[in-house]
């Protein structure tokens, strides 16, 4: 899979794709990220990304016509029916703004499926409407919330999407254990050595009797007991 990701702070993405599994899996191929600079499809010195907003108000809001051209960089579109559409059906562009969908298990499974996603970080007071309205496939938010900038939100999307892919983790049993029929991600609590921790002399923390027993039928009871679907 291909991850395009449209900001006017490439920078803050360098440790993070540098780092874990995601470097990996970049390494043997298995994803492709690639991080652009809004400000390089500019044409002014000052490379100017935004403007005050019509009708008035605070702050800035991001142009159209450089995110329009970041997105003609990476993507075909065509005219039809007096619409601009794009050419390419197994792409999928994202727009990240508070008063999108909010991001989950089953919208990740679902970006799994795409060859390529496009991602646009929103900064300052917001973007340009036409961006949501023309040309984004889909708007998402990370949580009922706002936030400074989408690329904290193009992480978490780009780290739950990656982890579903084939290779990505290493592990193939885990994500058959951990999907549920529904898409969703089923989660329980999990212990590890030692068995008895004692923090301070008198307190003992013990690993529950039944994950040390063996009895593998037990073991599934007690997680599907205390465990958890995520789905919402």
């Amino acid at each position: 899979m291909r991850i395009d990701i449209i900001t006017i702070f490439p920078e803050l993405f360098k440790n993070y794709l540098e780092s874990s599994l995601l470097a990996k899996a970049c390494r043997k191929g298995l994803l492709d990220i690639r991080v652009h600079q809004l400000r390089d499809f500019t044409n002014d010195r000052h490379q100017t990304v935004d403007d005050k907003p019509y009708g008035g108000g605070g702050g800035m809001v991001l142009m159209v016509e450089p995110l329009f051209k970041a997105l003609k960089s990476l993507v075909k579109f065509k005219r039809e029916n007096g619409k601009l559409k794009k050419v390419q059906k197994d792409v999928k562009i994202i727009l990240f703004t508070p008063r999108g969908k909010q991001f989950n298990q089953k919208i990740a499974y679902q970006l799994s499926k795409y060859k390529r996603l496009i991602m646009v970080c929103g900064r300052y007071e917001g973007i340009d409407e036409r961006v949501a309205k023309y040309l984004a496939d889909i708007e998402l938010s990370v949580g009922p919330y706002d936030l400074m900038g989408g690329e904290l939100p193009a992480m978490i999307v780009t780290e739950a999407v990656a982890r579903l892919l084939p290779g990505v983790l290493g592990n193939k049993s885990l994500l058959k254990e951990r999907i549920t029929s529904q898409k969703g991600f089923f989660e329980y609590p999990q212990y590890t050595r030692p068995e008895v921790f004692e923090p301070v002399k008198g307190i003992k923390w013990k690993v529950p009797n039944v994950l040390l027993s063996g009895h593998h039928e037990k073991i599934l009871q007690w997680r599907k007991k205390y465990g958890k679907v995520i789905e919402k």
